[in-house]
């Protein structure tokens, strides 16, 4: 008789672990990079803070929106920063639900991204009362709302579930008591 070989000692994630790691590490890397280069913007480029264009289309300039997207919800108000970290809060709180309960790595990777954009942004308005903007695209004389890589990170994650989410259906954890 043949024995079969078995792998003792290695362990393989379930999916729903994999797809955990991968939402958990896509969420921090988007933070980390979001707070690194706020820091490098504060600290080091935009002391006296100015304009320099970068390319034809781009600057980089200093902005604090005290708002939501586009300045929206912009108030003075000292209540303002922490009502907004507070409902981004809870966003990512059911972000993470969504990111405990869904086994596709993938989707998982685009739900860390807005997840990790909205606790960038928070992390700015509870420090700073406002968020650091520095990215300026313009053309003929129109310029975007300046922005960071927290809002990059939540605009790549929302594509992403997007165009992921007309993919495979999310599969729901085994059942042992199936019938």
């Amino acid at each position: 008789m043949a024995e079969r070989a078995t792998t003792v000692g290695v362990h393989r994630p379930s999916g729903l672990r994999l797809a955990w790691a991968w939402g958990a590490a896509t969420a921090l890397l988007a933070l980390a990079l979001d707070q690194a280069t706020k820091w490098w913007v504060l600290a080091e480029l935009m002391d006296p803070p100015r304009i320099i264009p970068v390319a034809p289309f781009f600057n980089l300039v200093l902005w604090h929106n005290r708002g939501v997207s586009f300045g929206l919800l912009s108030a003075d108000h000292p209540a303002t920063p922490w009502l907004l970290s507070t409902l981004a809060l809870a966003i990512v709180a059911g972000l993470v639900i969504w990111m405990t309960r869904d086994r596709r790595p993938g989707m998982a990777a685009a739900v860390g991204l807005v997840a990790g954009g909205a606790l960038g942004n928070v992390v700015d308005r509870l420090r700073h009362g406002a968020v650091t903007d520095f990215l300026d695209f313009h053309a003929a004389g129109y310029h975007w709302p300046a922005f960071n890589l927290a809002d990059t990170a939540i605009f790549l994650g929302v594509a992403l579930l997007a165009v992921g989410g007309r993919g495979e259906p999310a599969r729901a954890p085994s059942s042992a008591a199936q019938s």
